[in-house]
């Protein structure tokens, strides 16, 4: 209690020295307010503003150096990487969400001056639009949890991104405290915590961005190859971003291919044994014909509805119908290559069976025809499935 009380009076002298004009305020700031936490700063400007009775503008002299302290900390761990590298977007990323909270936070310094609502409402669209640029900066954090801290944890390394998801459930509590303030009707409270959540967010978030510049993103560089970063670009593509960023084209892009028995794909790879029995144990029937309409490949499950044999392997997908039904194969398969359409769908009985045929044209990611994937399921134990089950039963 005693050193929380140290603090506040200490922040409090240096206040007053500001008023007076003491130019060696800052230096000596920078020296003292690196023992202080974001929560114990933010505390003490409280109780000063509530008990004291100073003003956003005095209490906002030793804020704006304090975060000043952290912009150079974060300034002097920049990170050299190439254009493309996933680090670098997300350095830039870092660059955009901390403009968005400097701008909601001189927002709210002039929003705490108004006394009317009516003077304040050009002020509030700008707050709004900033607001509504922080719930989009979730590209962000997700391109962290979902990509990168999985690449770490390959490596042993589980604790630094354990603390960053920490933190940024934190500031997802936070934004969602935003959008509560965004939607008040009460005038002197939003404006009183958009000013406390504001500051207290920049705060924290600049040293969040510190760790991850001089922790998380060394430790990153060190541990994943290239390889794997042009992996991580195309994953962190997929998300999206919160920033420009320059077309990603990997030079030596690979195809899935086959080594020592394994099939890598983009999302991981396979052994032969385990990719065939995947496939075999899925509850549907599968036959893949290529875009020159041949029987590639079909799966050899346990209870097949339609009976397929390996001696249809390489033949005419029209020739593995009757008659009667040539002229429709023909024409989803013209559909699918035209790209008119991608599914095609049938469901019929078959003695005690409902049998669910589903046809689905397979393009690359530039659209360009594959073949077709026949999918054939007996739905009836599915349509039969009523309330819900939540237990493990022990047969």
């Amino acid at each position: 209690m005693s050193e929380l009380f140290n603090k506040k009076e200490y922040l409090k002298n240096l206040i007053l020295r500001v008023e007076k004009g003491d130019e060696k305020l800052k230096d000596e700031l920078k020296k003292t307010i690196e023992s202080l936490s974001a929560e114990e700063i933010a505390q003490v400007e409280q109780e000063l503003m509530e008990e004291e009775g100073l003003t956003v503008e005095k209490i906002q002299s030793v804020c704006d150096v304090h975060l000043e302290l952290f912009k150079d900390y974060i300034d002097s761990e920049k990170i050299e990487v190439e254009e493309w590298h996933p680090i670098n977007i997300l350095m830039k990323e870092h660059e955009k969400i901390i403009s968005t909270l400097e701008e909601l936070k001189e927002l709210s310094k002039k929003l705490i001056k108004k006394e009317v609502f009516a003077d304040a409402i050009s002020i509030l669209l700008e707050v709004q639009k900033y607001i509504d640029e922080l719930q989009d900066a979730e590209k962000y954090f997700l391109k962290e949890e979902n990509v990168l801290f999985p690449y770490l944890e390959k490596y042993g390394i589980t604790k630094p991104p354990a603390v960053m998801w920490k933190e940024h459930d934190e500031v997802r509590q936070l934004r969602k405290e935003l959008l509560k303030v965004k939607e008040s009707r009460d005038f002197e409270h939003a404006k009183k915590k958009l000013y406390e959540i504001s500051l207290y967010l920049l705060e924290f978030f600049l040293k969040h961005v510190h760790k991850e510049h001089s922790v998380l993103f060394p430790t990153s560089l060190k541990l994943i190859n290239k390889e794997e970063w042009m992996d991580i670009r195309e994953q962190f593509d997929e998300i999206g971003y919160i920033v420009k960023t320059e077309e990603f084209k990997r030079k030596t892009l690979k195809e899935e291919e086959v080594k020592n028995g394994k099939v890598k794909f983009p999302s991981g790879e396979l052994t032969i044994e385990e990719l065939k029995y995947i496939l075999n144990t899925l509850p549907v029937d599968m036959t893949f014909v290529d875009k020159n309409d041949e029987v590639k490949y079909f799966s050899e499950t346990k209870d097949r509805i339609f009976v397929r044999s390996r001696a249809i392997i390489g033949r005419k997908v029209q020739n593995c119908h009757p008659e009667k039904s040539i002229e429709i194969v023909n024409k989803i398969l013209m559909d699918f290559k035209s790209g008119k359409r991608d599914i095609a769908d049938f469901w019929l009985r078959l003695g005690e069976r409902y049998v669910y045929i589903r046809y689905f044209a397979v393009r690359n990611e530039k659209g360009k025809y594959l073949g077709t994937l026949e999918v054939t399921q007996d739905i009836k134990p599915i349509q039969e499935i009523k309330g819900e089950k939540r237990i493990y039963d022990e047969k």
